[in-house]
């Protein structure tokens, strides 16, 4: 019952809240809203094996403005027979929730309502936009690399600016993989085939099924694969094009996984360079983490600085209450300088429970600018919206918005600056 209780419980229903208290003080630069989705599953029928990510998706969301948190809203993603909740993006001056495996978003007005379910990148088979859409910063593009249970292929889809399909890859597989996440550089698309997938509908590690990468052009075009040892993928930091080679910063972790049990795998962050004449494999930091983010300026190009949860005792001498110090989230951030080869973390609490953090940018250099996480506070049984500066990580909160309720743990986010 671990991912229905504690700091993973669901919220019982949708709050409204203005003019939030701040312990510290809004950076009057931060002008838009921090949105962050996730499941929150109600009336679960047998908590003993309930799924962590399965049920109806739930957005929250704080307004920051000129200095003060205007509103703090939550609400539940109302698209009918299926759940838009992994992630939550803005394209195209539109919000939309996002879902998995070749399902469609749902889009929500700016108060989170939900407008209606809308095929965002919807392409003649059927696929539309997956749940790990990359922008790229100096296109405007949004790409997308979607699966879709019974089919033995994906789609490679890309929607220019404005919201209008340019371009769709089909790039043939074995059977169906779970592929949640993939990398994107300025001309290249990095896909894994794990043993991760789907046995009929049934998603579980399939040993027998061999690992491998594959490379593909942008514009499209026959896929380079290449064979590697066994490994789950959970998500991507970064990449980027160098010379002939390609770098990929993301998390690993050995196999066999269980969708069933997210937490009991040690994820780590590696470095996969992929050369004319293979693919190499380096340990960036063995220490457990997850959730990696970047500043956005810098998606698809070289890069310094990257950011992630983590989900052990990292260093930090407690974790949250009732959650063991290899299992899913603890109390803590890091900030990787890939460049010097270095870390600092920022531990909260000893019982707080934090999960991504995401980079808002105030300035033009990498990390000129700050994160935004909700901290789950278990002394009020809510949640504070934690602001740190990116350039003095270690230090005390620039400011901490106190929320009049618990946001749950869940997966994904964004800042949406006002445009």
């Amino acid at each position: 019952m671990k991912y229905l209780e504690g700091p993973f419980a669901p919220a019982a229903e949708e709050v409204t809240a203005y003019d939030l208290p701040v312990t510290g003080r809004v950076p009057a630069e931060l002008n838009g809203r921090y949105l962050r989705n996730g499941p929150n599953p109600l009336g679960v029928e047998d908590p003993v094996v309930h799924i962590w990510g399965m049920g109806q998706g739930m957005v929250h969301g704080v307004r920051l403005r000129d200095g003060r948190a205007e509103w703090y809203r939550n609400r539940f993603v109302r698209a009918p027979g299926f759940a838009p909740m992994v992630h939550v993006i803005e394209h195209a001056r539109r919000t939309f929730a996002m879902a998995e495996g070749g399902l469609p978003p749902a889009e929500l007005d700016e108060e989170l309502n939900t407008v209606g379910v809308c095929e965002l990148g919807g392409t003649a088979e059927g696929f539309t936009a997956g749940a790990h859409a990359k922008h790229d910063p100096l296109t405007g593009e949004l790409h997308s690399l979607s699966y879709m249970v019974g089919r033995d292929f994906v789609q490679h889809i890309v929607t220019d600016a404005g919201g209008t399909v340019v371009q769709t890859t089909g790039i043939p597989m074995t059977r169906t993989p779970f592929m949640h996440d993939f990398a994107l550089t300025e001309n290249h698309v990095v896909v894994w085939d794990t043993p991760l997938g789907f046995d009929g509908f049934d998603c579980r590690w399939l040993p027998e099924h061999p690992t491998r990468v594959g490379v593909m052009p942008r514009t499209g075009g026959d896929v380079r694969w290449l064979d590697i040892d066994p490994v789950h993928v959970s998500h991507t930091l970064n990449a980027y094009d160098d010379g002939d080679s390609i770098v990929v910063d993301l998390v690993t972790a050995e196999g066999p996984f269980d969708p069933a049990d997210p937490g009991a795998i040690r994820p780590t962050l590696d470095r996969w360079t992929i050369t004319p004449d293979g693919l190499h494999r380096r340990r960036v930091d063995d220490r457990p983490q997850d959730f990696p983010r970047v500043n956005q300026a810098r998606a698809t190009r070289p890069y310094r600085y990257g950011y992630s949860a983590a989900t052990a005792l990292y260093g930090i001498p407690f974790a949250p209450e009732g959650m063991p110090p290899d299992d899913a989230f603890t109390n803590a951030l890091v900030k990787h300088d890939l460049e010097r080869g270095t870390t600092e973390v920022h531990g909260f609490g000893k019982d707080e429970a934090v999960g991504e953090a995401v980079f808002a940018a105030a300035g033009q250099g990498e990390d000129e600018g700050y994160l935004l996480t909700y901290v789950h506070d278990p002394l009020r049984n809510a949640s504070d919206l934690v602001i740190l500066s990116a350039q003095d990580f270690t230090g005390e909160p620039v400011a901490r918005v106190h929320l009049p309720v618990r946001v749950p743990l869940g997966l994904h986010g964004n800042w949406m600056p006002d445009r």
